[in-house]
């Protein structure tokens, strides 16, 4: 099951740092964009958008204006499931994906891979 981490931070601090380092401690294949290259845990993080193939989850590390310019890149993707994380709520883009099928969680993926529902 392949994980985007989109809005991944190089700073260690972040959430989305931490995201990347524990979907790879619990295994998951995971590909990571931001805006500043670096790697973590081994996966190197792309500064341009790609096609990726068979992602299953896209979990959100970006402020809903900023989503905004990703709608159409995410809804490409055709991600199975939307994970927007706190701070990262959006009723409307929420809304639009869950008409077209994926399936849409306002969740904390930390807590979701520590506590085995992810």
């Amino acid at each position: 099951m392949k994980t985007l981490v989109l809005g991944t931070s190089i700073k260690p601090h972040r959430f989305s740092y931490k995201a990347v380092q524990r979907l790879v401690d619990h295994n998951h294949e995971v590909v990571a964009f931001g805006l500043k290259e670096g790697e973590i845990s081994g996966v190197t993080i792309d500064t341009e958008l790609q096609q990726y193939d068979d992602i299953h989850t896209i979990t959100l590390y970006l402020n809903p204006t900023v989503q905004e310019e990703y709608y159409e890149y995410i809804v490409s993707l055709q991600p199975k499931r939307v994970i927007f994380n706190p701070g990262t709520e959006n009723p409307a883009f929420f809304k639009e994906l869950t008409e077209k099928g994926v399936k849409c969680l306002s969740a904390c993926t930390l807590v979701m891979l520590a506590s085995n529902q992810y």
